[in-house]
């Protein structure tokens, strides 16, 4: 995979066309983190690197779950941008750019980035972090009031991407049922 050293490790190319074209910078660790972070990293020099790198990695998972559905609300981005807030001890506008950031590289990249942002992210992260970064997620899928099945999948996927065994993820998913659109319908199935 042409993304495997995200978050400064080593990456041989599988195939030659993942090679990176031959620049001087071609030895520095940034040009091995995956164009999504480091374009976010760009825009917090101010913050120590590691700080960088977790609030980037946060970021985007959070994009991430909150594009699953191919529509990310306004409660979901404004939500996103209070908890980079929070974690990142942002401003406001700070905030808003790397969320927006996150948002577009997810969008562009998402396919190719998902797992290894999300692997790197667990690898940086203590395991307080990553509920803490998985709750959050869910959170911002509950955001609009319903966490599509869309989000559900991609939550699980999640979980067990920042190694948390299925019947965790469950537990953290069953904080939110009353958001799950498959809930709401079977609650308005009932009552109609």
């Amino acid at each position: 995979m042409v993304l495997r050293g995200l978050f400064g490790g080593h990456h041989e190319p599988d195939h030659p066309l993942d090679a990176p074209a031959p620049t001087p910078q071609a030895t520095e660790p940034a040009v091995r983190d995956t164009e999504s972070v480091r374009r976010i990293s760009a825009e917090l020099e101010a913050l120590p690197k590691a700080q960088r790198r977790y609030v980037a990695g946060f970021a985007y998972v959070l994009a991430r779950v909150a594009h699953a559905d191919l529509e990310v609300s306004d409660a979901e981005l404004g939500y996103m941008e209070t908890a980079v807030v929070q974690v990142g001890h942002l401003s406001q506008a700070q905030a808003v750019l790397v969320v927006e950031m996150a948002r577009n590289m997810n969008e562009l990249y998402g396919a190719t980035d998902d797992y290894v942002v999300t692997r790197d992210f667990a690898a940086i992260a203590s395991r307080e972090q990553c509920e803490d970064l998985l709750r959050t997620a869910f959170a911002v899928g509950a955001a609009d009031d319903s966490i599509t099945a869309a989000e559900v999948a991609e939550l699980n996927e999640v979980g067990k991407e920042l190694g948390f065994r299925s019947d965790e993820v469950d537990s953290l998913r069953n904080e939110f049922r009353d958001q799950l659109s498959s809930i709401q319908a079977m609650r308005a199935a009932r009552g109609a």
